[in-house]
Parts: C-alpha cells; sequence; structure tokens
C-alpha cells in the first residue's frame, strides 16, 4: 500500500501560527527529532501518518487540550502555491473550487474532498484525510480554519461558513468551538463538511485571466504528474521492507516482486530523480534511526535488521549518513518520537 503525505506547506503555516501564539516551537521540533529548518525543506511532503505524532506533541508541550482549535484562527493564508493561482484566475470561486478538485493531491495524497448543493447551501466534504486522522480534533478543527482562511483570502473576505460538521466527538467546549469557528458546529457527524451560503459559488475572481488559467492548469497537471512519477519509491521500499530479512535487496529481485523489468524499474527511478541504491540507503537510514531512537535493540540486531552483512559496514554508512556513530546518534535520540523516523 503506497505512504500516504502532506505537502509541507501544511506543516509550515501551522509552524507559523505556533510561533504567533508563542509556543516553544524548538521543544516540539527537539521531541519530534528535527530541527526547524526542516519545515522549509524544498518539495517537502511529510507522512501523513505523522499527524497522530504531530498534535500530541503540539498538545503536550503547549499544554492546551484545544490547541488545533487556537491555532486556526492564527493560520496565515494558503498564498504562493498552484491551487491558489488555480482560484485566482477561475471567473468564479465554484469554478475555482471545481478545478481545485482535479488536483487536491498536491495538498495531501490523503485527500479526497468534494461539493454539492444542499438547499441555499453549498456543501464541502472535507475528506482530507485517512480514517485514523479523520477523527483526530486538533486536524480537524485546525484544517478546517485554514480552509476558511484561504477561501475568504480569494474572495476578498466574502467567504464566511454556515455550518461545520465533524466526525470527531467532543465531551465539553461544544459552545466555545462554535464561537471560535464563528457557526454552527456539530460533533459526532457521519464525515467533515464545510457548509457555506450557495450564492458565493458564483462570487466573480477580478483577477480571472483565461490564458493565465490554461497555464496554471497544465503547471498543476506537471506537478500532479511529477507526485505519481514519485510513487513508484514507496512501492520500492515497501519492497524492500519486506526483502531486508533475506539480504536479497537488489534492484532485480525488487522489479520481480513489482512484475516489472530491472531496466523498466531503473528508467521509473530516474524519472523519479533517484536511484535504487539511492532508496535503499535512505529506507535504511531512516530504519536505523528509528531502532536506534525508539528501542532497545542490540547494535548486532539494528546491523541484521536493516539488512547489513556486517557491524563496521553499517557503523561506516551511518556515519556517512549522520556524522555520527550509530552509539553517538542512540544517546542524542532517545525518547524522541516515532515521527522523525517517518520523515
Amino acid at each position: 500500500m503506497q505512504e500516504l503525505r502532506d505537502a509541507g506547506v501544511m506543516l509550515r503555516l501551522i509552524y507559523e501560527a505556533m510561533k504567533k501564539r508563542g509556543i516553544d516551537t524548538d521543544a516540539i521540533f527537539s521531541r519530534l527529532g528535527v530541527d526547524e529548518n526542516y519545515v522549509y525543506t524544498e518539495q517537502l511532503r511529510t507522512p501523513h501518518s505523522a499527524q497522530l505524532y504531530f498534535w500530541q506533541a503540539v498538545e503536550d508541550v503547549s499544554g492546551d487540550p484545544d490547541i488545533g482549535l487556537h491555532l486556526g484562527p492564527l493560520l496565515p493564508a494558503y498564498k504562493g502555491q498552484v491551487l491558489e493561482y488555480l482560484f485566482l484566475s477561475s471567473p468564479t470561486f465554484g469554478e475555482g473550487l471545481r478545478r481545485a478538485q482535479n488536483y487536491q493531491r498536491l495538498l495531501s495524497d490523503a485527500a479526497n474532498t468534494d461539493f454539492f448543493i444542499e438547499g441555499d447551501d453549498a456543501c464541502m466534504v472535507l475528506d482530507a484525510a485517512s480514517d485514523e486522522v479523520s477523527r483526530l480534533k486538533h486536524f480537524n478543527e485546525c484544517f478546517v480554519q485554514g480552509v476558511i482562511t484561504f477561501f475568504r483570502s480569494i474572495t476578498d473576505d466574502s467567504f464566511y461558513p454556515s455550518r461545520i460538521e465533524f466526525e470527531h466527538h467532543r465531551d465539553s467546549g461544544q459552545e466555545h468551538a462554535a464561537e471560535v469557528l464563528g457557526c454552527d458546529v456539530v460533533f459526532g457527524a457521519p464525515e467533515n463538511r464545510l457548509y457555506f451560503p450557495a450564492t458565493l459559488l458564483t462570487h466573480a475572481s477580478p483577477h480571472a485571466e483565461p490564458e493565465l488559467l490554461d497555464l496554471h492548469e497544465r503547471f498543476a497537471s506537471e506537478q500532479v504528474a511529477r507526485l505519481e512519477k514519485r510513487d513508484i519509491v514507496g512501492q520500492v521500499e515497501r519492497i524492500v521492507a519486506e526483502l531486508l530479512d533475506s539480504g536479497e535487496v537488489t534492484l532485480d529481485a525488487v522489479a520481480e516482486r513489482l512484475g516489472i523489468k530491472p531496466r523498466t524499474l531503473r528508467t521509473r527511478l530516474t524519472e523519479a530523480e533517484t536511484s535504487f541504491n539511492q532508496v535503499l540507503a535512505d529506507f535504511r537510514y531512516r530504519l536505523a534511526r528509528q531502532l536506534l531512537a525508539t528501542t532497545d535493540e542490540s547494535i548486532d540486531e539494528i546491523v541484521y535488521l536493516t539488512g547489513f552483512s556486517e557491524p563496521s559496514t553499517f557503523y561506516r554508512a551511518f556515519k556517512r549518513w549522520s556524522n555520527m556513530t550509530p552509539i553517538e546518534y542512540r544517546k542524542t535520540a532517545q525518547g524522541k518520537d516515532a515521527m522523525v523516523d517517518a520523515l
């Protein structure tokens, strides 16, 4: 199964909101095993499942059980991305929304949003998370406010919600949530939904330009195609994980599992701007970090689990990857959350 990933811009917006709220972001990122420069890594896409670790760390460090709800109003508007350009260059907000649906993977592999008309309201189904993450209170309450802020920015502040429905439950604070969100809120609904006046679909964009729209659609298509080319990396990593115990982790063995010729696999990895050796090295490094940071496995056992033939080879590789020996890394990394090991 392909690992789902989220665009790094989601993490960057939350990071900016945390700074505004005065949260100790150093403590959060230290706990997660990355530094703050990671947030601005070019073409960053983070594991979708890491949302669970991330939001737990944010709640623990902030001490706020409603931190997702409270970060939402502080989120900067989603700017400078191709999805924004698609909305602005479309003739109306509704047209922009329809076009953006075709490219929602640029925001998250888990995204599968939809919208429909229900009476005087339009309803946007915010299916932007996996089953486990979709019930995560902090993610839902922060994400919907990010959507609202974005919609306001592209409609000259004309957008406003009429009702929000959340899949997650709340034992308390329902009135406070409604006050922050500025509309009626329902918890424990079948799915996450954002309702707004259907008349907003015809809101005209002052930046509409047919030629720019064509350009932006081509650019969005190219970006999605680039992500699809990267899918092969995830498939190779899954098979590498299965083959590590056997010691037969070769390009030929992986290609056979994928049902393609080795030459084809090599070509597809080249198109994804990587190579088999690079994918294998990156996977081994992540696995080694995970085992060193979150388990008490012996170094000899980690050597075996990461597919190295002998400890000296593992030591040299790890020192080359991290500028630390495995023992030095373990001393600095013990107790960190598992999120870093998936990044």
